[in-house]
């Protein structure tokens, strides 16, 4: 097959990522202005940080888009297995950080970061490179089906720890979403939908606090000052701002009633200050993320550089609709950041990476 180098990569996509980010940082700022003035005495402090980690990220940006993504297939193995050991290094005291009982990051000196961020990236990049090396197996139950489930388990098991509920299904929906189009028996999938969901009751099972979650989002008003205290709050931020909002700067919610407001409720506050119609413009750019992702990646001249393509583009999408379908009630509160948008210095970072490599994907068709 002969390919051709295009001269460009993909700006359009470029151009809208590019003004989520710079959105999310003004967003960042209003939200975080109270709580960062309750925490360090001065209401700039995570702006500061933000625009630190967004200077970073788009230097790495650049960088990658320029590597040619061939490369990632050489080495996708040990990323995945250094990825494997970060997992696990959250966990070892004095590497580990821990927050309200949450053991999610790791800290060399004064850098902190989330393992579980790169873990979405390095993922993406050993699944595409294993199944392209596969091909037809894929479709085996023995060499295909559970070496993927086991990896998965595996995966799970280190994030559900954490606890990191929310990741785990984030790189579930990637893995399966790569599996399926690397040529997955479908039975292969129904199996692994049911072993998930026994998987789930035992979650269940094990932390009963999982089943408040589901029922308090059935039903909101059982436990309003305990379990649903956060959504009931995201929802009385985003019905406080009606169409049009109350005014940049002007949420009532941010004044320490609901939490999280710069990382996995934005979305709330972003609803409460510029009303839901201007807040589904966010939606609308992740649709248009969808579409010219995708598109790169059925023009992508090899099986690597298109299921690559495919992982990104689903992490960014589905990740996007679980943060906002959970803050606006339609599915249980998972607490995933909404990407370039929430506050989080990993997360926006590695998302800018996978930017990078996508669009250098987006030089090369067939």
């Amino acid at each position: 097959m002969k390919f051709i180098r295009a001269q460009k990569p993909d700006s359009p996509l470029a151009l809208v990522i590019f003004a989520l980010v710079v959105f999310g940082i003004v967003m960042v700022f209003s939200a975080s202005s109270v709580i960062s003035y309750e925490r360090f005495g001065r209401n700039d402090v995570y702006l500061i940080r933000q625009l630190i980690s967004f200077g970073i990220g788009l230097a790495a940006w650049v960088i990658f888009q320029n590597i040619d993504y061939h490369y990632y297939r050489k080495i996708a193995t040990p990323l995945l297995l250094v990825t494997l050991l970060l997992l696990i290094l959250v966990f070892i005291p004095g590497i580990g950080h821990s927050w309200r009982g949450v053991s999610r990051w790791i800290g060399i000196g004064s850098v902190v970061f989330q393992p579980a961020e790169i873990t979405k990236l390095t993922l993406i990049l050993y699944l595409s490179a294993w199944f392209e090396r596969m091909n037809s197996k894929v479709a085996n139950f023995k060499s295909g089906f559970l070496p993927f489930a086991l990896l998965v388990l595996i995966l799970g098991v280190l994030l559900i720890e954490q606890p990191d509920f929310g990741s785990f299904i984030v790189l579930t929906g990637i893995a399966v979403a790569i599996y399926f189009l690397a040529g997955a028996s479908i039975s292969h999938l129904i199996l692994g939908m049911f072993s998930a969901f026994l998987g789930f009751c035992l979650l269940i099972k094990v932390a009963p606090y999982r089943i408040s979650r589901l029922l308090s989002f059935i039903n909101p008003e059982n436990d309003p000052l305990g379990i649903a205290y956060h959504i009931r709050n995201a929802l009385i931020a985003i019905g406080s701002g009606g169409l049009w909002g109350l005014g940049f700067g002007q949420s009532r919610q941010k004044y320490l009633f609901l939490p999280e407001v710069h990382t996995d409720s934005i979305f709330a506050i972003i609803s409460e200050e510029l009303g839901f119609l201007r807040a589904s413009l966010i939606i609308i750019a992740f649709f248009y993320i969808a579409y010219r992702g995708y598109k790169i990646a059925q023009k992508a001249p090899d099986t690597f550089g298109r299921l690559v393509a495919v992982g990104i583009v689903t992490w960014f999408v589905f990740q996007a609709f679980i943060n906002i379908a959970g803050i606006t009630g339609l599915l249980p509160f998972t607490g995933v950041p909404l990407p370039f948008i929430s506050y989080g210095g990993t997360s926006l970072v590695i998302n800018l990476v996978s930017t990078g490599i996508l669009l250098n994907i987006s030089k090369y068709s067939k």
